[in-house]
């Protein structure tokens, strides 16, 4: 597993949007929930998908 350095990092409610390279050197997009004992987290490769998982997403833990 390698550090990803993210850039343009934006807050959607708890969930956390940012660009990074991958190993490939490819632009992905990463969604990740902040929430405590939630889990999600996701990969995409257009930052509208991962702005799109940030705002439906909903945590299954409250």
């Amino acid at each position: 597993m390698s550090l990803r350095r993210f850039r343009n990092i934006a807050r959607i409610g708890p969930v956390r949007v940012g660009t990074a390279y991958d190993q490939r050197g490819r632009e992905k997009h990463a969604a990740v929930c902040t929430a405590p004992r939630c889990d999600f987290s996701a990969d995409y490769d257009t930052r509208a998908a991962a702005e799109l998982a940030a705002r439906t997403h909903r945590c299954p833990v409250r």
